[in-house]
């Protein structure tokens, strides 16, 4: 049976790159989405190896407009999606990282954070929920973080990243109630990827014992297994890595 085709949003690298390829390797139709997906070299030989089942798309979340004329794009090449998923995230940006202390706040940055933690993904869920109305299973999926969790918080700091992917968190459990009233096979996850090499996470990984740190091609199988074995009653669950439950 041919798989579902499926939109990975920040695909030009890390767990998105990770997460496209897995997908591509088992057979799925992939719309693979970044700021500018031709300038990746990943994407590029991932087009190479797989033509046309690989498509490139510009998505810039910060830019609603770049979002809803992606999406008329892919409903064109496919009215139909087994998979969309968030995977781009902002932890740090130049001089600008997680804050300490609450002196170091700045509205800029804050503003930013939120953006493209949170915003970006409701927006995302807004232009393409569409394609997954239908009558077979259906995940949509955002990567959220175990410092997005209230209950978890037992170190403070980092407010703009913490608060970021609390709302993200807020707006994906909003999401799982109000479409699956109208979408019955759909299921709407939050996904906790662990600690994994990549650039977002480099500044960050002293102190992080080695099997911990996970390489991008075990962070996308662990999170693909989430999300092949979710079930109707796992909808509007927050998964770690290993398929355990997070408290919001």
């Amino acid at each position: 049976m041919e798989r579902m085709p499926a939109f990975v949003q920040g695909a030009s690298r890390g767990i998105g790159a990770g997460l496209t390829r897995l997908l591509l390797e088992r057979g799925h139709r992939v719309f693979a989405a970044s700021r500018t997906p031709r300038d990746s070299e990943v994407l590029d030989a991932l087009k190479q190896a797989h033509g046309g089942r690989l498509e490139l798309v510009a998505v810039d979340v910060e830019d609603e407009a770049t979002v809803q004329a992606a999406a008329a794009l892919v409903a064109e090449r496919s009215p139909k999606l087994g998979l969309v998923i968030n995977v781009a995230g902002l932890l740090h940006d130049g001089d600008k990282g997680p804050e300490r202390r609450v002196q170091d706040i700045d509205p800029a940055w804050l503003q930013r954070t939120y953006a493209v933690n949170a915003i970006g993904p409701l927006l995302v869920a807004k232009h393409f929920a569409r394609m997954l109305q239908h009558d077979e299973r259906s995940v949509l999926a955002s990567l959220s973080a175990r410092v997005g969790s209230i209950e978890d918080d037992q170190l403070g700091g980092w407010y703009g990243y913490r608060a970021s992917k609390a709302a993200q968190n807020m707006f994906t459990k909003n999401l799982s109630i109000e479409l699956t009233r109208r979408f019955g096979q759909l299921i709407v996850l939050a996904l906790h990827p662990g600690t994994v090499d990549t650039g977002l996470s480099k500044p960050f990984q002293r102190g992080v014992p080695e099997h911990k740190l996970f390489s991008v091609e075990r962070a996308a199988r662990q999170l693909l297994e989430i999300i092949e074995r979710a079930t109707p009653e796992d909808n509007g669950s927050f998964f770690a890595w290993d398929g355990s439950k997070i408290p919001w």
